[in-house]
């Protein structure tokens, strides 16, 4: 297959970026490469993102519960809590503190 030298079709970011929202058959990763190829973003910015349970109600209701749990996991381990409203403040007083009672401990 002999590439083609000279030809005098141009694509404009415009045009993919048209095409690529009437597409549906090009997987995610082909899309984001003709995206980055072209210089073609997305139609918005705030445009919501594709849910990945289409229209099954059950499988979105499970998708939401698995996201549920892994947020509070997620906050229980960083220590954040739904109300913002104490936030942690770590003094060099406390820090000291603790190394204190650390040292305590070992000589037990």
């Amino acid at each position: 297959m002999e590439r083609k030298v000279g030809s005098s079709t141009t694509v404009t970011s415009k045009e993919v970026k048209a095409s690529l929202e009437k597409a549906h058959t090009l997987t995610s990763e082909e899309e984001k490469v003709l995206r980055l190829r072209h210089g073609a973003g997305t139609s918005s910015k705030s445009a919501p993102l594709p849910r990945a349970a289409g229209n099954n109600e059950e499988l979105g209701d499970e998708l939401l519960l698995i996201e549920m749990q892994l947020m509070k996991a997620m906050r229980e381990r960083t220590g954040q809590t739904k109300s913002a409203s104490k936030p942690k403040v770590a003094t060099a007083a406390s820090a000291t503190k603790d190394k204190i009672v650390r040292a305590l401990r070992k000589k037990k």
